[in-house]
């Protein structure tokens, strides 16, 4: 199947508007797991993924303490070299072996063992993207993790180098020493902070790739009261205020008011709230997860469903209304029709 792409900001590569997550590929044991997970559905999800046409994966090491990494290793070794997708990952999150410790860390170092450490578990010669998962705490300044990725990008180690939760002020910073070709922030219906961050991006040559855009599953359609009050203590949702009372109510009240737009187009809510983070100028694709193949119906039409003028101030008018999320209710750039 042929799907669109667009150009990653500078990096020469050209992605699908929706790629494939794999946060819940990395299983239990972990902090932020999302519970048992199977290789076997994981490896099968990443090659149906590919089958659609989506030529992208994300991972970390940190899902799983580097298992989702080997599951999308052993995915990509069953794969023809032509048919297989970019992989972009990250560093700068380590852990000791214990659930529970993951120092966020810039040591150039340490930078450059975990990305020999990722390029073992992949089983590739070069990482397509790397990003810094998150700004530094052990001291280590930005500009001098960000050299060290421009390095390793100079050195071919890394095709690309971008970074994940940093901020425009980061940005401007990092440019000056290299140019950053992308950046991953946390943005969805419900979390719409980034939207600075993501138009300094538009104006700069990076692309951005969003993560979250069903909000781990709460804009997918498929969450009710009774499905949060069941999440079991190993799933991270369980403690995450969103999943609860009052939030939980606004939340699942803007789900609701997706769904006239969802029936007009013939579309699965999910494939609604993942357009509408596409939709803001700037964002290149967003990150979608799935455990199983059959996920993929409810999102992949997002890549091709471009959300009209009107159907934005529907859906701005419902965020007014319900109170749900943080953040502007509008992309940027798109102007309200008159008279509405």
């Amino acid at each position: 199947m042929a799907l669109p792409v667009r150009p990653l900001g500078r990096s020469g590569m050209r992605i699908t508007p929706v790629g494939l997550g794999t946060w819940a590929f990395g299983g239990s044991g972990w902090p932020q797991s999302w519970g048992r997970q199977e290789d076997a559905d994981s490896i099968a999800t990443i090659r149906h993924a590919v089958d659609q046409g989506i030529n992208w994966i994300d991972t970390a090491p940190v899902y799983g303490f580097g298992h989702a990494e080997k599951v999308v290793g052993r995915a990509l070794a069953g794969l023809p070299e032509n048919d297989r997708p970019y992989v972009f990952t990250k560093c700068g999150v380590v852990w000791d072996g214990r659930a529970g410790a993951e120092p966020l860390v810039g040591n150039p170092r340490s930078i450059r063992r975990e990305v020999e450490d990722s390029l073992r578990r992949l089983g590739v010669d070069r990482i397509d993207l790397c990003q810094m998962h998150w700004p530094a705490r052990d001291g280590t300044r930005l500009e001098e993790y960000w050299r060290t990725l421009a390095d390793l990008r100079a050195e071919g180690k890394i095709r690309a180098a971008g970074v994940s939760n940093h901020t425009a002020a980061h940005l401007e910073s990092m440019e000056a020493i290299g140019h950053v070709d992308s950046l991953q922030p946390a943005f969805s219906l419900l979390r719409r902070q980034s939207a600075a961050d993501i138009a300094w991006c538009a104006g700069n040559g990076t692309g951005v790739i969003v993560y979250s855009p069903l909000q781990s599953g709460l804009l997918s359609g498929r969450f009710s009261p009774e499905r949060a009050a069941s999440l079991t203590a190993e799933d991270w949702r369980s403690r995450d205020p969103d999943f609860r009372m009052p939030r939980l109510a606004r939340n699942l009240a803007l789900v609701d008011a997706l769904r006239p737009i969802a029936r007009r187009r013939g579309a699965g809510l999910a494939a609604v709230a993942v357009a509408w983070t596409l939709a803001w100028p700037g964002t290149t694709g967003a990150i979608v997860g799935a455990r199983r193949p059959g996920q993929l119906a409810d999102w992949l039409p997002a890549a091709t469903l471009r959300l009209d003028d009107e159907e934005l101030t529907e859906i701005a008018a419902a965020i007014d209304r319900t109170g749900a999320g943080e953040g502007p209710v509008r992309p940027h750039g798109t102007p309200r029709p008159s008279g509405r």
